[in-house]
């Protein structure tokens, strides 16, 4: 298996995966996100390729300050193997070769076992509330 950046190549597959894995909302079109991440100067989707099969994808970017991961996914078939946790250490090195200082991600509060997995490499919940606004609706 090997983890590197994924180039517009992998759109479909990758948008797959995030699909099979349950992240994916209809406000939010995977496909657009998958574009500007590989796009930007700041930002990356790192993919795991086990032979020629994308098994894993995990979504890097940076504000400058704070390093962020997005699109966390495992296939299914490999979950438990220790896939999630090298894809973590990797979207790490990547904030961390950036020069960020920081790394951190939003889970959503009903997903136990993704805040299981969290807590079990070392991140911690901080006291913070996340507020939005779309800015592509009227």
């Amino acid at each position: 298996m090997e983890i590197g950046e994924l180039d517009s190549s992998y759109r479909v597959e990758t948008v797959a995966l995030w699909t099979r894995t349950g992240l994916t909302r209809p406000w939010n079109p995977p496909d657009e996100d998958f574009d500007r991440a590989v796009a930007g100067p700041g930002s990356a989707v790192l993919g795991a390729v086990d032979g020629d099969h994308l098994v894993a994808t995990a979504m890097v970017g940076h504000d400058g300050h704070r390093g962020w991961v997005y699109y966390l996914a495992v296939d299914p078939d490999v979950q438990a193997t220790g896939v999630g946790r090298a894809m973590m250490q990797a979207a790490e090195a990547w904030v961390r070769d950036a020069g960020i200082p920081k790394i951190q991600l939003m889970v959503r509060s009903t997903n136990t076992h993704a805040l299981g997995f969290y807590d079990a490499i070392g991140f911690t919940v901080e006291d913070t509330v996340v507020l939005s606004r779309r800015l592509d609706e009227p």
